[in-house]
């Protein structure tokens, strides 16, 4: 800052004004350089001065007793001294008390100029007075009118005035009146606060000069001061004659102090007060600043200011200048003029020396490469290019500012420079390229717009260049590409949007003003076929990643994917995307999975109708394989990737996505009489879908969407590999009991190869020591490390089913076998399926395939008998036979809309009727449920089937029933020691096991499809099974929904299983719901025993009348009805026999009377004569056969309820 002790204003061209050098002594109290000031500027600060030398000081220290010294000596000297001394000898008590009271006395009479307690009836003029009189005078007429000031100030209500007064404005006694007011102040703080003073000075002339005086005699205040006048002043300070005086006051104040200049700037932008004040300080500072070629500060301080986050100084600052643009007269005493002649000069300096306007002959520029007429822009210039010309855009798009004719000139010469290629470089063409397409009307006259065109065959020319040279993978290069593709497609907002992210600020463009510059770019320099041969020759971006920002190449062939550019001119894209697909790393770049999509839409379906052959290629099989090669684990332990898990998971996403959108198009594609090719399912079987699914669980954070995207499409086409209980069990494997016990690991178990397992699984029927230990071994490794044991596990299955096998042996292979599974199931189920076949001489077992598998998922339970008893691998048959249900149907469902609009064509031949083309869809559509349905009751009635003990185990007294009546009987038996042996030796079997895994089955099987649960009891299975079913399948409830339906089936078999189901049912739910079916099933044999022949009678009610017992066990209140119903049967089969014999009439008796009596009968169960099978009815009639199991019934009957069970 410059140190002239000269400042003028225009109201007082004589004053001089406090000095840098002298404020910066005040306000240390450095007395060597106070003593070096002139007399005139010493004379400013003999306030401040004087009272240092007469108060008592606070600093008692020897140093400050010689500066006070040196002062008294430097005051010696001066005449003005003497009059000061005089002010400081008054009563200020007294002068305070009076002014108080003069205060008292405006306020009642509201603020009129009445009699004055401070100054008596003035005789002359305030000047004359004032000269005239002595100090305590002199410092009452000052007083007297600061307050009338200050008094005025407080009720002018925010509108300006300039109060005239001789005193203030005088020039012969300023100097006095100066004094008597820095003491005034110093003197009386309380009743003149200092900012207060300083508000009031405003108001008069010479207001700026009093108010530097004040604030150099107290020099601490200058912050204070500042912002209370900041805070108090206008929005828009060069709106009003205030605003211009503040910033004035303001601006002589910070050349005092210009260490705080910066500080003060600060609080302008806090305060959102006086824009103008911060600009002529930024000017002022910028002036002063060292030539330097980087950006200054007014272009970072503008800049800030339009830029930064904050809305509401954003709003202000852009306020100000459109207000400032808004006055007719411009001159070069406005602060916004002087900042944009200030960021013109900057601007022009920075301009190539050389610079011609004349059009270069393009055979000129071609004689010598990267060389050209025009001079290019110095690369420290670079930079600062950069951030004038975001700085300019910033003040015309958010600000409002219309550039003049010059300003425009000039920046149209800045933007159309060719900086050196570096990556400041590339980042000033974006910025430049962006502008032109912002800010059209800079270009106004056809020889600028030639300009502009030579410019942009520059920057195309010159891109890879930039691009090889700078080391920037986002070059200029892709942006025109990208510009150009959204002009040829008409997306105008998009490019509004990509000018604005690259500008970095959000400004209003109008499409209409795009228009000249979208005539520019598609009819001269890049026509449609030219973008599509040029998008196929810039080179992929290597690895990839989000990590990667800017534009790419990878945005410019997603537009012209987008727009069909590559079809309608016939350019092949397939291996441009394929070769970007394999240059892929982690973060995942967000382009890539709308990439891969809009690039399978245009594989699939045509640009247009008439020309249905202009399609992209898809990948083939070959290049997907390339990319999974060395992931199925089988050479190697651990897995060797050419290609990035990245890579892999695209091209997987990319065949799930392209095969289900080609599912989705069939009927579109049929209309069009096309069949793009699908991939094959030996492809598929190859890919490691379930391993590099796990891959994605565990980088999902880096892989954005892409792993709920696999997920979505693994969970439609692949429902098999998204079974809960795999998830389940993952998350046990991967879990910290996995991580702890890998911990274990040691180097023996590392060393166990394949060929190792295999010799150990020969040894098995001599010894099982070396198998056990180094399955053991392997229960160590991760999933993907178990892969090459995989073939040896499975194959040696059959070899687990022979008699001597240790358990722990079997259960470690299924704990391997679910691991394995977690990563390579389809290829491991069929392994397995393969392997447990069942053995027979002389017959060659059949190798199924995977398709095999999924057309007739029954062919799982084809296997060995000996695995129906081994728990372990039954456990893994269950989960191949649900995994392969699933597959089944969504096998069925893809075949069907496959072969849907073949078949309808064919039968819209056959018909020629066009109403009928919606019957074969339906017909198709219900075959294939019916399929599913039948597919799945066989695998439960096969299922249930296996639940039956064998012939060996029934000659060992083995059956279903006893399964679950010896758990009753070891509660409920009086012989505990005998009870509970023969229940642990029937629980604890191998049956009992495989029961429990296949009702855990079937459960899940019911819950998803309810209508399983239905057909298969529509079909009926061994009554024996019943107990079993009932209790350890927890959806069987689910049946009560349908009982009522099943009764009134006319086949008596189907009525007969549906009492004794429902009398399993009452007793394991013993519902309301229950209570209802039972009593309509109560009624039903009423009527059936009403219209059945004797024959039926006897088949029907021999078997169902044991359900009655379970009906009142459940429910009481079913007593009454049920013991009619036996008594009403009794009396039908005594009516039959009536005429052959009379011995029935006995046992008719004996009915009534237990009916009537049932106490009385209430042991008779205990009667030998009276138990089940205790009397020979084999001889007997039916009827009489049925009285018996009637009478045994009842008794049954009276004895629980007796009994209170």
């Amino acid at each position: 800052m410059n140190e002239g002790p000269i400042v003028t204003m225009t109201e007082c061209t004589s004053l001089q004004f406090v000095s840098p050098f002298a404020f910066e002594a005040m306000q240390k109290v450095d007395v060597v350089r106070l003593a070096s000031l002139s007399d005139p500027e010493l004379r400013l600060l003999l306030p401040c001065l004087v009272r240092m030398a007469l108060c008592a000081p606070a600093d008692q220290s020897q140093s400050w007793a010689q500066d006070k010294k040196l002062i008294l000596r430097l005051l010696s000297g001066v005449e003005a001294v003497n009059s000061i001394v005089a002010l400081l000898s008054v009563d200020f008590h007294a002068l305070e008390q009076d002014a108080s009271k003069e205060q008292q006395l405006r306020h009642k009479l509201g603020g009129g100029a009445g009699e004055s307690i401070l100054v008596s009836q003035l005789q002359h003029g305030l000047t004359l007075e004032f000269e005239h009189s002595d100090s305590p005078r002199r410092l009452r007429l000052v007083l007297s009118e600061l307050l009338a000031i200050m008094n005025k100030v407080s009720d002018c209500s925010g509108e300006f005035f300039i109060k005239s007064s001789e005193l203030f404005e005088s020039p012969v006694y300023l100097e006095e009146a100066a004094d008597v007011l820095c003491i005034l102040q110093a003197e009386l703080p309380s009743l003149l606060p200092i900012v207060d003073v300083a508000e009031a000075l405003l108001h008069v002339r010479n207001g700026a000069w009093f108010l530097c005086l004040l604030v150099a005699n107290v020099p601490d205040s200058f912050n204070e001061v500042c912002r209370g006048l900041i805070k108090n002043g206008e929005r828009q300070d060069e709106e009003s004659l205030g605003g211009r005086r503040r910033t004035d006051a303001l601006c002589f104040l910070c050349k005092m102090n210009p260490s705080q200049a910066l500080k003060v700037r600060g609080m302008v932008v806090e305060e959102c007060h006086l824009p103008g004040l911060g600009v002529a300080l930024t000017l002022d500072h910028t002036k002063n600043e060292v030539s330097e070629d980087g950006v200054t500060d007014l272009v970072c301080f503008v800049s800030g200011l339009l830029l930064g986050t904050n809305a509401k100084v954003r709003t202000w600052f852009g306020t100000f200048i459109r207000n400032g643009q808004q006055r007719k007269r411009e001159t070069s005493s406005s602060v916004l003029w002087q900042m944009r002649r200030q960021l013109l000069l900057e601007l022009t300096g920075i301009l190539p020396t050389v610079r011609s306007t004349r059009i270069a002959d393009e055979a000129d520029a071609e004689t010598e490469p990267h060389v050209s007429v025009y001079s290019g822009l110095k690369e420290e210039h670079v930079v600062k290019a950069s951030a004038l010309l975001r700085l300019y855009c910033a003040l015309m798009g958010i600000a409002g500012l219309k550039p003049t004719e010059e300003e425009a000139e000039q920046l149209l010469q800045l933007m159309t420079s060719r900086p050196p290629a570096t990556p400041a470089g590339v980042r000033f063409v974006s910025l430049s390229f962006c502008m032109l397409l912002a800010f059209s009307a800079l270009v106004s006259t056809p020889e600028q717009e030639q300009l502009m065109v030579v410019w942009l065959s520059w920057m195309i020319k010159e891109e890879a260049y930039f691009e090889s040279t700078s080391g920037v993978s986002a070059s200029f290069g892709e942006m025109l590409l990208l510009v150009a593709m959204y002009f040829h497609s008409n997306q105008l907002s998009a490019i509004i949007d990509l000018v604005c992210s690259t500008l970095g600020m959000k400004i209003v463009i109008k499409p209409s003003s795009l228009s000249r510059m979208k005539n520019i770019f598609t009819q001269e320099i890049f026509t449609e076929q030219v973008v599509t041969a040029h998008a196929v020759r810039v080179p992929v971006t290597s690895n990839l990643s989000a990590n990667i920002t800017g534009f790419l190449p990878i945005h410019c062939i997603y537009q012209l994917l987008r727009s069909r550019s590559f079809t309608k001119h016939k350019v092949s894209i397939k291996d441009w995307i394929y070769r970007q697909l394999c240059e892929t790393s982690t973060p995942l770049h967000p382009q890539l999975l709308p990439l891969i999509d809009v690039y399978i839409n245009s594989v699939l379906t045509p640009a247009s109708k008439s020309n249905p052959e202009a399609t992209n290629q898809p990948v083939t099989e070959q290049e997907i394989l390339d990319i999974f090669q060395g992931v199925t684990g089988s050479d190697n332990t651990r897995l060797s990737q050419r290609f990035s898990i990245t890579a892999q998971l695209l091209v997987l996403y990319y065949i799930l996505s392209y095969e289900e959108a080609l599912l989705a198009n069939t009927k579109t594609l049929a209309a069009m009489q096309r069949k793009p090719k699908s991939y094959s399912a030996s492809l598929m079987d190859q890919i490691p879908i379930k391993f590099l699914i796990r891959q994605a669980q565990g980088l999902q954070q880096e892989l954005g969407g892409l792993h709920s995207a696999l997920l979505r499409l693994l969970a439609t086409n692949y429902p098999h590999l998204c079974i809960v209980d795999d998830w389940i069990c993952e998350e046990e494997i991967t879990g910290t009991g996995a991580l702890l016990r890998r911990m274990l690991l040691t180097n023996n178990a590392k060393n166990h190869s394949p060929e190792q397992l295999q010799e150990a699984f020969s040894a098995v029927p001599i010894s099982h020591t070396q198998v056990m230990q180094i399955l053991e071994h392997l229960t160590l490794l991760s999933a993907s490390e178990l892969i090459p044991y995989a073939e040896v596990l499975t194959s040696n299955m059959n070899q687990l089913l022979n008699a001597g096998v240790p358990r722990r042996i079997l259960q470690t292979v299924n704990k391997l076998w679910m691991v394995l599974n977690t990563v390579m199931p389809r290829r491991l189920w069929v392994m397995t399926v393969n392997a447990l076949q069942p053995s027979i001489k002389f017959v060659r077992q059949q190798k199924y395939t995977q398709n095999d598998l999924m057309i007739d998922p029954l062919i799982v339970l084809r296997c060995d008998h000996r695995v129906h008893r081994c728990p372990p691998l039954m456990d893994i048959t269950l989960h191949m036979l649900n995994g392969y249900l699933l597959a089944s149907k969504a096998y069925l469902s893809a075949h069907l809309k496959e072969t849907a609009e073949q078949d309808r064509s064919s039968q819209n031949n056959t018909l020629g009727l066009i109403g009928q083309t919606d019957g074969p869809e339906v017909t198709r559509e219900e075959l294939k449920n019916a399929l599913l349905a039948a597919q799945d009751s066989a695998a439960v009635q096969i299922l249930l089937e296996i639940c039956l003990p064998t012939e060996e185990e029934k000659a060992k007294g083995v059956n279903p029933d006893s399964l679950l009546r010896n758990v009753q009987s070891v509660i409920t038996t009086s012989t505990p020691n005998k009870g509970m042996e023969e229940g642990e030796d029937n629980l604890l079997c191998n049956l009992r096991e495989v029961q429990c895994l296949i009702c855990c089955l079937l459960h899940q099987m019911y819950i998803a499809d309810p209508n399983i649960a239905k057909l298969v009891h529509f079909q009926g299975y061994p009554c024996e099974l019943l107990p079993l079913t009932v209790a350890g399948i927890p959806s069987m409830h689910i049946c009560l929904d349908f009982i009522p339906e099943l009764i009134a089936q006319p086949e008596l078999e189907k009525q007969i299983f549906a009492i004794q189901l429902l009398s399993h049912l009452c007793i394991q739910y013993a519902l309301p719901k229950s209570l209802s079916v039972a009593r309509l099933a109560v009624n039903v044999m009423g009527t059936l025993l009403t219209v059945l022949t004797q024959a039926k009678r006897y088949a029907f009610f021999m078997p169902t009348l044991p359900s009655l017992v379970s009906f009142c066990r459940a429910f009481p209140p079913l007593y009454e009805d049920i013991m009619s119903l036996l008594i009403q049967i009794g009396q039908v089969c005594a009516s039959d026999v009536a005429t052959q014999t009379r011995d029935i009439d006995p046992i008719i008796t004996r009915l009534q009377q237990i009916k009537e009596k049932p106490s009385v009968w209430s042991g008779i169960c205990k009667v030998s004569s009276y138990k089940n099978g205790s009397r020979d009815t084999g001889s007997m009639d039916p009827d009489v056969q049925l009285c018996h199991c009637i009478e045994s019934t009842i008794i049954e009957i009276i004895n629980m309820s007796v009994s209170g069970i």
